[in-house]
């Protein structure tokens, strides 16, 4: 719908703060993407994710509230024995390594000057910035008691505690990522004068951007150190557990940009910029050779964590073979298709191999969390509810990241007013 709007009407999309006879918009006009409210409304009525989404909604949110007044019992099969459910198996554990976009094209472009993946350097940092955001939303579902946010931060410190790590690092590396997307706000909103101060540090805020998502991305790791009676040893290697979080969260974050970035251009085309589309395919083929050899290593660890643990016998056990299932699934098979994506030019397997390996990323997270927890005792199955309430606040982050992409140049060129 928007498509045939935006084509019908020579003035749309909304690409600066001026129209094309001079006057400018209004920002209650930016914000309905130049339309009337009669068209508004006529293009959410027409969109069928919008009535997906309010089913979707009418479900979830009173979820959310009876978890609230009720407790995590009432909407999970949550005990001591499974303290971590699917809330956090993907919320938290699964989103965090996909949001790692952020760090990784910002150090690629603003660090090593790769000014060749800029089109869609904003798109990775928004990644990150919602992600980091969203896994920070999920855990307060599964935690409560959001007013005591503060707490464990700043009144109790606990410096030898990993979740003390991972709180800090989380909190000052969401900071770093909110000033590193504050320059598309501001061209939106017409104070390119005020994005020029970020401009002046942004070296600063790559290089904290990545000695925080290297600390806290193997952090998320080392909290399993936690339990290592209760983690299969398959899945939970003492001395090698946060470099496995570490390396996975980089093709992780590649794979999910070129996921992003495909979803965009496929079903928003009339919200991309020249230059993405143009240079799309090119950034597509760069981001899948940095994603291959990010899971060469990867491999490579994992088998130097079983030679040096000892644990070869277990691959030839049932949990074994499903361990080697998912390395087969998750990594090598799109470690190859990346490769030979990126080798012979192919743009359409390398897209296929990242929803391979997003998929894989979060079949990891979630054998790690909740499936391969408690593997000598027995299997607890998520409570509908859970898996509802799980959805339903991706819808959140859906909608959130589809009103930003709407508006704000992530994916393509803000035009400065000319009268300065």
């Amino acid at each position: 719908m928007m498509k045939t709007l935006t084509s019908s009407n020579t003035g749309l999309p909304i690409t600066g703060p001026e129209r094309g006879d001079g006057t400018r918009w209004t920002m209650k006009e930016r914000l309905l993407l130049g339309l009337s409210i009669r068209e508004y409304k006529q293009q959410f009525i027409s969109n069928p994710v919008n009535w997906l989404l309010l089913v979707l909604f009418a479900v979830g949110v009173p979820l959310l509230f009876q978890r609230y007044a009720f407790g995590l019992g009432a909407v999970t099969h949550s005990s001591n024995d499974y303290p971590w459910g699917i809330v956090l198996g993907f919320g938290l554990f699964a989103m965090v390594p996909l949001s790692g976009s952020g760090c990784l094209l910002g150090t690629t472009v603003s660090l090593f000057g790769r000014k060749d993946f800029h089109p869609i350097e904003r798109l990775a940092l928004l990644n990150g910035l919602l992600g980091y955001f969203f896994a920070v939303v999920y855990l307060e579902v599964d935690l409560g008691m959001p007013w005591r946010l503060p707490y464990p931060m700043v009144v109790s410190f606990g410096t030898g505690a990993v979740l003390f790590l991972v709180a800090w690092h989380v909190a000052t590396y969401l900071s770093v990522q909110i000033a590193e997307v504050l320059p598309s706000l501001f061209e939106w909103i017409d104070k390119p004068e005020w994005k020029h101060f970020i401009k002046r540090i942004t070296l600063g805020l790559t290089v904290a951007g990545i000695i925080l998502s290297t600390l806290h991305q193997g952090a998320l790791g080392a909290l399993f150190t936690y339990a290592p009676a209760k983690v299969h040893p398959l899945w939970l290697s003492s001395e090698f557990q946060w470099i496995h979080f570490l390396c996975s969260a980089v093709f992780a974050g590649l794979a999910m940009v070129i996921v992003s970035s495909t979803l965009i251009n496929t079903f928003m085309a009339w919200r991309c910029g020249r230059a993405f589309r143009e240079n799309l395919d090119y950034m597509t083929l760069g981001l899948a050779k940095g994603a291959s050899y990010a899971m060469i290593t990867y491999l490579v660890i994992k088998l130097v964590a079983i030679a040096h643990d000892r644990e070869w016998e277990y691959l030839l056990t049932g949990w074994g073979l499903y361990y080697l299932l998912e390395l087969g699934i998750g990594v090598v098979l799109p470690m190859m298709m990346f490769a030979k994506g990126a080798r012979e030019g192919w743009v359409g397997l390398i897209r296929i191999a990242a929803f391979i390996t997003v998929i894989g990323i979060i079949w990891n997270r979630l054998n790690t969390s909740l499936i391969c927890f408690n593997w000598q005792m027995y299997q607890e199955m998520p409570h509908w509810k859970e898996i509802w309430l799980t959805i339903t606040l991706y819808g959140f982050y859906f909608i959130t990241y589809r009103f930003i992409v709407y508006r704000l140049p992530i994916v393509f060129e803000w035009k400065e007013s000319e009268k300065k």
